[in-house]
């Protein structure tokens, strides 16, 4: 058996040891939006460290356990915390909680982050749908053997992100008076931050926002057939455009004034997937 594959196997046997709960949509939350997760309808939690072979996530705002429970009547796996490939794992490793949910049962992933902005419209506090995004620094997940059992060689990328779930975030944005911009996401590696050469060069290759995070995860779902969406917060203005220096303790806030519209968005979003 493929190693990523048995490792992924494992991942799944062992929470399966904790919980039988079969979701219907998978959500990442993001630096700073963890909060999201109390609003959930909880039917059972599972640390990470309690998953044997699970990545452990380091990163402060990010609580590193998934959340079984209810969005209104559906039934969802909330990722309270993701693992970062700065954060010095592989990057099958970085993508494993995508995939293990996957084979938990969920058909949907909606993927969020806190980014920096690039577009000069864009202000900190900002809500971003992704429509497209760009991945050329991080390591593609799929580089080595193809896993069969997870998806063809070569996948399509043609619609990472599902026209569909767009066109649902798009409607519940505006029956809920919430402001919502749209764009292209670029995933840089970090840990640090951009310099403004490096967001020069992303707006040249027409990214609105830069994070560390987010479009691996959307390679590796989308290969095994996942229908995709995502958000991201603008918690602040990239380098070079920002006229301070850049922190993390900037982003934490800003996610976290943003967050009753992040949680209206995705909470009433996530109902209507499953109409």
């Amino acid at each position: 058996m493929n190693e990523v594959y048995g490792k992924l196997q494992n991942c799944l046997v062992s929470i399966r040891k904790k919980t039988d709960f079969v979701p219907q949509v998978a959500i990442v939350l993001g630096s700073g939006l963890g909060d999201y997760a109390d609003g959930i309808k909880v039917a059972c939690e599972v640390d990470y460290s309690e998953i044997a072979g699970f990545p452990v996530s380091t990163v402060p705002g990010h609580a590193g356990k998934f959340i079984f429970g209810y969005v209104g009547d559906v039934p969802v796996v909330c990722m309270k915390g993701r693992v970062h490939y700065y954060e010095g794992y592989p990057i099958s490793d970085v993508v494993l909680p995508a995939r293990l949910m996957k084979l938990m049962g969920a058909k949907i992933l909606f993927l969020t982050n806190a980014a920096g902005g690039i577009r000069a419209a864009f202000h900190p506090g900002d809500l971003m749908m992704i429509t497209d995004q760009i991945s050329v620094f991080a390591p593609n997940p799929l580089i080595g053997a193809n896993i069969d059992e997870l998806g063809v060689r070569f996948p399509d990328m043609t619609e990472i992100y599902d026209k569909d779930l767009q066109e649902i975030i798009r409607k519940t944005a505006a029956d809920n008076d919430i402001a919502l911009q749209e764009g292209v996401y670029l995933q840089l590696t970090g840990p640090s931050y951009e310099s403004p050469a490096e967001i020069r060069m992303a707006k040249v290759l027409g990214a609105d926002a830069v994070g560390m995070s987010t479009a691996v995860e959307a390679i590796a779902a989308n290969h095994m057939g996942m229908k995709i969406c995502g958000i991201s917060c603008i918690c602040n203005m990239a380098a070079g455009i920002s006229p301070v220096p850049l922190t993390h303790a900037e982003v934490q806030q800003a996610a976290a004034e943003a967050s009753a519209k992040f949680k209206c968005l995705v909470t009433e979003s996530v109902k209507r997937f499953c109409r």
